[in-house]
């Protein structure tokens, strides 16, 4: 009688660990083989070219500030430009982004060239449309762990962590992916010296041009949102002025917006 009742437990005790095992193997052995499943779901779809209006509520010491931004990002062979007007674009007066290097324009004319780059670009635009390899390559600065992948929730959702041993660990560089829509929800970065890291959730995810546009973007500093992006009006796949991603030609080229 007990050996009859043992084997159907084993098998019930089978069903219930095979499901672990397929998921422990199918999830990623490292955060190249996370940014080469994004890249494979939308590699023939993902949106080249994106514009949008953003209101930009800054905190910076107790005190707050609005500005509108207007945002206009393309990608190109070696990798997307984002061009950020912080004003009208009739005042000449922004910055132009890549992954590895910036632009500032003031009056319509270069002022600065910096080698910081924009970190999001990366993990927002790139990864869907050059091989990973490179997208691997332009994530080296912010010095997250690629060998470090576990599973965690965010926002009642599956994720991926690239770049923690552990949900629970909030100083590591890191990102997190969301499983099913393979896009970017969280960053934990160090973008300024002796300051602590930025916790940077992406939220209120859209579907536009074949992917995907978090509308809300938070970027936490010591637990204030140190400043927080919403966007309106945004609009993919359009056709884009190139001149507008080059400082020699910011203030003459054909703007989405207008005067």
């Amino acid at each position: 009688m007990s050996a009859v009742l043992q084997a159907p437990r084993r098998a019930i005790l089978m069903l219930a660990v095979l499901p672990s095992l397929a998921l422990a193997q199918h999830s990623p052995a490292n955060g190249a083989e996370v940014l080469g499943r994004m890249r494979q779901k939308y590699a023939t779809s993902w949106y080249p070219t994106l514009t949008f209006s953003q209101k930009t509520t800054m905190n910076r010491n107790g005190t707050t500030s609005v500005q509108t931004w207007y945002e206009t990002l393309q990608y190109f062979p070696g990798g997307a430009k984002l061009r950020i007007d912080f004003d009208k674009p009739a005042a000449g007066n922004g910055i132009l982004y890549s992954a590895d290097s910036d632009w500032v324009v003031r009056s319509d004319t270069l002022a600065a060239v910096r080698g910081d780059g924009n970190p999001f670009i990366p993990l927002i635009e790139n990864v869907y449309l050059q091989p990973v390899t490179t997208t691997v390559q332009q994530l080296a600065p912010l010095h997250i762990d690629m060998n470090k992948v576990t599973s965690g929730r965010y926002d009642g959702r599956a994720v991926w962590i690239v770049g923690a041993a552990s949900p629970s660990d909030s100083t590591s560089p890191q990102f997190w992916i969301d499983t099913g829509r393979l896009v970017l929800v969280r960053m934990i970065l160090r973008l300024a010296p002796n300051r602590p890291p930025y916790d940077i959730h992406l939220d209120d995810l859209v579907q536009t041009g074949g992917g995907w546009l978090a509308t809300r973007v938070t970027m936490y500093s010591g637990g204030v949102a140190a400043q927080t992006e919403e966007y309106s009006g945004w609009k993919s796949r359009v056709k884009l002025d190139p001149g507008l991603f080059a400082p020699a030609t910011w203030g003459t080229a054909n703007h989405w917006v207008k005067p």
